[in-house]
């Protein structure tokens, strides 16, 4: 009975702390479905400021190619879009801004063209679960 009390005392003490944690984490604000942070290469998927999904790493756009900051909206959704201008896939794409810029899967090692690269396992939830309309917010 001892090991158990234990156990669900800390698990008590593990969830209380997730919440708080996980706000101080999510550096957007309520509005964003998305949550994109470059410094930390990291994203999430929020809901009226609770975290919902993530923090999952991310890869961003390298010199030349930076991923825009600000506040955007999701325009459309491929999930099997290819890139003709730089030759490749783009599975599971979520466009956001109006010059192509995407979440989608892709390498955690190399840097973009200014997508967000994403595991195949987080490109899928960010592909389901983001709509037209949502919001993106992107931070330093």
């Amino acid at each position: 009975m001892g090991v158990a009390a234990g156990a669900a005392m800390l698990g008590a003490t593990a969830i209380a702390l997730a919440p708080a944690a996980e706000a101080a984490e999510a550096p957007c604000g309520a509005q964003a479905r998305a949550c994109l942070q470059l410094h930390t290469n990291t994203a999430w998927l929020t809901d009226g400021g609770r975290i919902t999904y993530g923090g999952v790493p991310v890869t961003h756009g390298k010199p030349g190619y930076r991923t825009p900051v600000g506040t955007f909206k999701v325009r459309y959704k491929d999930i099997d879009h290819y890139s003709k201008q730089f030759n490749g896939p783009m599975p599971y794409s979520v466009f956001f801004t109006t010059n192509g810029i995407a979440f989608h899967q892709g390498s955690l090692k190399v840097r973009s063209h200014g997508c967000v690269h994403l595991s195949k396992e987080a490109a899928a939830k960010f592909f389901t679960t983001l709509q037209p309309g949502d919001v993106v917010q992107v931070v330093k």
